[in-house]
């Protein structure tokens, strides 16, 4: 039995439908069962429990031998780095006592010890807790999520104009969800030996002017790139509901992305899916020009 969490989101419901999809048992953890009715259709169990609860955490992974580690994102209206903090600790503390046999955790391509840069900082406190523990670990350094560009999609549709924070014509490693839940099923899979960090990529890096023309070939109009000048990036993240410290918290995350310039020590694995098929399809399920 293969046990995950954020069973219900972008990456774990892939990695769970991609276990269903093999003939493997899955439990589905989340909050609320109701939404995961999709999944439990498919063949799924569902384990309802809270993160801030490390007894209802830990009894889920008892259901199973091998889980899935998704840190959720915290509210962007809560200081989200003391919020992910402490989630990360939940999570260690529900695999002591949990019987489980190996994990896999989800983590980014820029990990690295650091205040007030976001997943960064918060994922590499899970890396470290992970590597000090007696459960086999096996770590995904996932690329910067294609779906993280879903929320543009109205503003390219109504307005022609993709906002962003990257430079326009830098390559950003991107990958999509359905990829990083079949790698991690895949590593749910293999042995006990099969741990440590694993670089995680789409087939091929795009800019953020290489977004915009695929938002405009799919739409069937022009779109061009605004780009956030580094001064202001603080005050866009608030000018979209972020509180002060996580608008500070993910200004430092983008500033320290940027500013490395992607770089990874080791060859990734790849994903198929190309960044035109993903918005292609993301625009084909929400509907077009309106």
């Amino acid at each position: 039995m293969h046990v995950i969490m954020g069973g219900t989101g972008h990456v774990g419901s892939q990695a769970a439908a991609a276990l269903l999809g093999r003939g493997e048992a899955v439990t589905v953890v989340t909050r609320d069962a109701e939404h995961a009715t999709k999944l439990r259709e498919k063949g799924a169990d569902v384990a309802e429990a809270d993160i801030e609860d490390v007894a209802s955490l830990r009894a889920a992974f008892r259901r199973g031998q091998r889980a899935f580690l998704l840190n959720p994102n915290a509210d962007p209206g809560t200081d989200t780095d003391a919020v992910e903090k402490r989630t990360v600790a939940q999570i260690l503390a529900a695999l002591e006592g949990s019987g489980l046999e190996k994990v896999v955790a989800e983590s980014t391509g820029g990990a690295q010890p650091g205040e007030r840069i976001g997943d960064l900082g918060i994922l590499w406190e899970l890396e470290q807790g992970l590597a000090q523990q007696a459960i086999p670990a096996a770590i995904n350094r996932a690329a910067y999520y294609m779906s993280n560009w879903d929320g543009m999609l109205q503003s390219v549709r109504d307005a022609g104009k993709l906002p962003t924070m990257f430079p326009a014509d830098m390559p950003i490693p991107m990958v999509a969800p359905k990829d990083l839940g079949r790698i991690a099923a895949d590593r749910l899979m293999t042995g006990r030996e099969d741990t440590g960090i694993r670089y995680i990529e789409g087939p091929r890096r795009y800019s953020s002017a290489e977004v915009a023309q695929a938002f405009s070939s799919a739409l069937g109009r022009r779109v061009t790139v605004e780009v956030t000048p580094r001064e202001r990036w603080k005050q866009a993240f608030q000018a979209m509901g972020f509180s002060d410290p996580a608008a500070e918290s993910y200004a430092g995350m983008t500033a320290a992305s940027v500013d490395s310039g992607f770089e990874v020590p080791d060859e990734p694995l790849r994903g198929t899916t190309t960044l035109e098929t993903y918005i292609r399809d993301l625009v084909s399920e929400n509907g077009k020009l309106v």
